[in-house]
């Protein structure tokens, strides 16, 4: 009688084991389980690479590897002098995630040329440099974490490498693009700016958007405004190496400034959604602009809806360096943290508001990240 109590309770777990199994298998679709889960090992294997391909770039061994012929691990550390064995271990990464060809008879690895177009320094198209987002938004995972629970949101001088990163974002998506794409979308604006205007630029980083232009128009005069003491001294060192005299930086809360009417082209390359302080940024630079004066902004291509943002190729990297950066860097100064995705709806409702009755938006066809906004008063 005891041995048959004793043995009871196991009998009853193996009942219940059955039932849970039961309405499981009734309730949950289990090949979608399946499929989730193998969704998510490959998200894994693509986060590993993520972290490589920006390793790849940052110790140039992409570079080191493009146009050249097959080679053995000891050939292109000695390239790019660097350790055999760190990079041998990189290329397995490299190998296992088909972004470099093994031959396993002469142990040699090959970037395809197809490849290199899109991981290279000298192309315009370099995603292992975007990469580099990765180690950075990490670096602030325990500061994000917190802010969680308290709401506040994290500094930027919480963002190790954020400037020198972003630095080379702009130098890709924006600068490369003013000439033939971004300044054509205002009519004459090339002619204004070759005879001789005042142009502002709001949250211009380290200034390679502004330096440029300031270099193919000597006769307009140009000014940067960021409130990173650390950007406008980037921007400062690139302005004497270059040898311009017509380009200013100071570090600068935009939302305080008081100049009516001073410049005839303002421009913010990806930088309103950050403001502590977005409509009186908007309300400023509509009351620095001169009567026939332009607001050229550059933002992210969101809709104000996320059922929309599905849509968009990166909607779910945008939201996650929203959530890591732009949203939390407005929230840490007391501001409404728009976030990178505050979208279409929004910023036009923001530039009415600000006093902008004319407000024209593009997009550009090499361009699937931002909508560039061309708005008058």
């Amino acid at each position: 009688m005891s041995n048959a109590s004793h043995h009871q309770p196991a009998a009853d777990e193996a009942e219940l084991d059955r039932a849970i199994d039961a309405v499981l298998s009734e309730e949950i679709d289990l090949a979608r389980v399946e499929r989730f889960g193998n969704s998510l090992v490959e998200m894994l294997n693509h986060c590993g690479i993520a972290l490589m391909l920006s390793l790849g770039h940052r110790t140039g061994l992409f570079d080191a590897m493009e146009h050249q012929p097959a080679a053995t691990s000891e050939q292109i550390a000695a390239r790019a002098k660097l350790s055999e064995r760190y990079v041998r271990e990189w290329l397995g990464s490299m190998v296992t995630g088909d972004i470099v060809e093994y031959d396993e008879q002469k142990k040699t690895y090959l970037l395809p040329d197809e490849h290199a177009a899109m991981l290279c320094r000298s192309s315009n198209t370099n995603m292992a440099g975007s990469m580099q987002w990765v180690a950075v938004l990490g670096h602030v995972e325990d500061e994000v974490l917190d802010a969680f629970s308290h709401g506040q949101g994290v500094p930027y001088s919480a963002y190790h490498r954020f400037h020198e990163v972003m630095a080379e974002e702009s130098a890709q998506t924006v600068v490369a693009a003013l000439d033939d794409h971004i300044m054509p979308l205002v009519p004459d604006l090339a002619d204004r700016l070759t005879a001789g205007i005042d142009v502002l630029d709001v949250g211009c980083g380290s200034g390679r958007a502004i330096n440029h232009l300031a270099a193919k128009y000597p006769n307009s005069r140009f000014v940067g405004y960021d409130f990173s003491e650390e950007g406008v001294a980037a921007a400062r060192a690139e302005t004497q190496r270059r040898g311009l005299k017509n380009v200013r930086f100071e570090a600068r809360d935009v939302a305080a400034i008081d100049e009516p009417a001073a410049f005839d082209l303002i421009t913010a390359f990806d930088a309103i959604h950050d403001q502590a302080r977005p409509d009186a940024v908007l309300a400023n630079i509509a009351k620095s602009l001169r009567t026939d004066g332009v607001f050229l902004m550059q933002e992210i291509a969101g809709t104000s809806h996320v059922h929309e943002d599905k849509k968009h190729p990166l909607g779910a990297f945008l939201y996650s360096i929203s959530c890591m950066h732009c949203m939390s860097v407005s929230l840490a100064h007391g501001g409404p943290g728009l976030g990178a995705m505050w979208g279409k709806k929004v910023a036009l409702e923001m530039l009415a508001a600000a006093g902008f009755s004319d407000v024209d938006v593009k997009s550009l066809p090499h361009d699937m990240m931002n909508l560039y906004y061309v708005a008058r008063k």
